[in-house]
């Protein structure tokens, strides 16, 4: 296990990208006794997302960015929540005071929050000189929430449980768009639309996605997002965002990621997702609208 040594005090502040996270699939296969749903999930990284820095000294919070307004109250912040869970956990943990700039819209099936907290962690972890596979980080991580663990090293991985299991995978590099009309939606709401009982199962765990662009794209069609239909009922203009990316010429996948309310669409590039982009952005602009890559 290799270490880094501390940050100096009086040194310079520490910077962390975000990136959004994407479900390409996400299986609810049931719900446990304690409540958690078991899931399994093919997730990966976006190109885009939030910029996280940590200046050494007390801890504190405060937030930016474009969509700083609706980051809601900074107390509750993921980003707080994970560095006080992780100093529970290391005795003598030097802190600092975050920074977020904050690009992703929020309860927006993107992770946003998650991936936050994922880089504070990252970022006390070189403070601190602690390892990336120190325990207490995943552990304080999964403490703190479910979709963390898996952007704690932010690439692509197949996630399992309730955000336990994190096993890498390698995936194909796609050209992206995703889309958001600016419509919240709750995760709590969508699983509740589920209404699975303690102990039911109703799927089963598929197997390893395949490297292959083409076989890929093959499994997806038979690996959906399970959430999709409940959110579609709370939010109807997902409708609309599915219809507009699949309107784009040269579109291979389009899907909801998480809960919702974020579709995106998989393109061979870059070029051809920047040129879906521009047309979905033409017809509906206030919709946030970001191409980028994945993988």
């Amino acid at each position: 296990m290799s270490l880094s040594l501390p940050l100096s005090v009086g040194a310079a502040a520490l910077h962390e990208r975000a990136p959004a996270k994407v479900n390409l699939s996400l299986r609810v296969l049931g719900r446990r006794a304690d409540g958690y749903h078991e899931l399994v999930s093919l997730v990966a990284f976006a190109g885009t997302g939030d910029r996280l820095s940590l200046e050494p000294g007390p801890l504190g919070l405060t937030v930016g960015g474009p969509n700083a307004a609706e980051a809601g109250a900074e107390a509750d912040n993921l980003v707080l929540r994970a560095a006080t869970a992780l100093a529970a956990k290391v005795p003598g943990l030097a802190s600092g005071h975050f920074h977020l700039v904050k690009h992703l819209p929020v309860a927006a099936g993107l992770g946003g929050g998650s991936a936050d907290a994922a880089a504070a962690l990252r970022l006390l972890a070189r403070l601190n000189g602690l390892a990336a596979d120190d325990p207490r980080l995943r552990e304080a991580a999964l403490e703190t929430g479910s979709d963390i663990p898996a952007c704690l090293n932010g690439t692509a991985c197949l996630m399992t449980g309730r955000g336990e299991g994190v096993a890498p995978v390698t995936l194909p590099r796609f050209g992206m768009v995703l889309v958001n009309p600016r419509v919240p939606v709750s995760t709590a709401a969508v699983f509740r639309l589920l209404a699975l009982q303690p102990g039911e199962v109703r799927a089963s765990v598929p197997g390893p996605p395949p490297a292959d662009r083409g076989e890929l794209l093959a499994f997806l069609q038979g690996e959906p997002n399970d959430l999709e239909p409940p959110a579609h009922r709370l939010a109807p203009v997902l409708a609309d965002v599915a219809g507009a990316l699949e309107a784009t010429p040269g579109h291979r996948l389009v899907r909801m990621s998480g809960s919702g309310a974020t579709m995106f669409a998989l393109y061979d590039d870059c070029r051809a997702a920047a040129r879906a982009a521009r047309l979905v952005k033409a017809t509906y602009p206030v919709w946030w609208v970001k191409p980028t890559v994945l993988g």
